[in-house]
């Protein structure tokens, strides 16, 4: 097949959606599919709305000789008119990669009626959809009915080498020394770093550290804020601040851990509570989006309320007291992980969808 596949940013970004998005490219690949990137500046939300009347992108995907073109959902303000436009003049099929609604985020109402607007303009200009859970695949057939083609493909379970076995976790859980919590995520406001400080502020600060691994230049406001909070709470000799690691680095801090703390306000799916559960990590997750999908409350850790800093402190000092309720969610956060697909197989589910428009 001759794949497009249209993105904002660099294909090398480090978050879940291009971890997903690049995982995919190397499959098709390694298939003997040849896939372009078309890429895209990040610009801000109104300026990307421009891009529908720029005649160099609408020119590049008219001329295009693919069997079809991905695009990755987070550049639908970039899309959205340009795609409804062009769809009676292309030869080959346009098919979303959607990991989460912008406009399912938390967010002033006016915000939320604009994206939602765009969102829903822009998927009904699509010919299918590839989603990576089925959260996602309820948003979108909310905005656009069931009519169009749908896959869900999730992402997959071996992102990461050198697991913990079991008789490792159990070890951990029961060795002497502060409770580890490891926080993976960018540091932007919807995955709740500013819960989990709130949160830890209220715990004895011997008894824990906490480990940030994440980029620290998406939103330097924010930052600003998260350091802010961390020293008017006395919480800078607790916390570190790492910034983004490479993934031998983040594997060994997960096997290093006691816990994988991200209480995200909204995740369309949540790869690093997947990484986690390889290394033996129950998760503290958020209750909106799809990380109930893999994480099950008091089974494999626990699901809290967006900016619910109380239920969120409760949960930490449960685990942090009771090591062996941490053992069982331990093990049992591996044993769940193991159960769900590999990479290989969710790419598979995808390329079999993909040969599907051919001919």
């Amino acid at each position: 097949m001759r794949v497009g596949l249209l993105i904002c940013g660099s294909l090398d970004a480090i978050s879940g959606g291009f971890i997903y998005d690049r995982r995919l490219v190397r499959y098709l690949r390694d298939q003997g599919d040849r896939v372009e990137i078309i890429s895209l500046p990040w610009r801000a939300y109104g300026v990307s709305l421009l891009d529908n009347f720029r005649a160099g992108l609408r020119r590049r995907l008219e001329e295009a000789a693919f069997d079809v073109l991905l695009q990755d959902e987070l550049a639908h303000p970039s899309c959205f008119r340009l795609n409804r436009r062009l769809r009676p003049r292309l030869a080959y099929p346009l098919i979303a990669i959607v990991h989460h609604l912008r406009s399912r985020e938390r967010q002033g109402a006016w915000a939320a009626r604009l994206h939602r607007r765009v969102e829903q303009s822009y998927l009904a200009g699509m010919d299918g959809f590839i989603c990576v859970s089925r959260t996602t695949r309820k948003d979108v057939e909310d905005l656009v009915g069931r009519e169009r083609p749908l896959v869900v493909a999730p992402p997959g379970r071996d992102a990461l080498p050198e697991a913990v076995a079991p008789d490792g976790i159990i070890a951990r859980a029961e060795a002497p020394g502060p409770f580890q919590i490891i926080f993976v995520g960018n540091l932007i406001p919807r995955k709740e770093l500013h819960t989990l400080l709130a949160a830890l502020a209220t715990l004895p600060r011997q008894d824990w550290r906490l480990t940030v691994a994440g980029r620290l230049d998406l939103d330097a406001a924010y930052v600003r804020n998260i350091r802010r909070r961390m020293e008017d709470a006395g919480l800078t000799s607790r916390v570190s601040l790492l910034g983004a690691v490479p993934p031998q680095e983040l594997a060994a801090r997960y096997a290093a851990s006691h816990l994988l703390a991200v209480p995200s306000s909204y995740e369309g799916f949540g790869i690093v509570y997947l990484e986690g559960m390889q290394f033996g990590l129950p998760a503290i997750a958020g209750t909106a989006g799809a990380a109930r999908e893999i994480v099950a409350h008091d089974r494999n850790g626990y699901l809290v309320e967006p900016g619910n800093a109380g239920g969120l402190a409760g949960y930490l000092r449960l685990l942090m007291e009771d090591r062996e309720i941490l053992k069982r969610l331990s093990l049992a956060a591996q044993e769940a992980g193991a159960r769900h697909i590999t990479w290989e197989e969710s790419g598979a589910r995808v390329r079999g969808f993909l040969k599907g428009f051919l001919g």
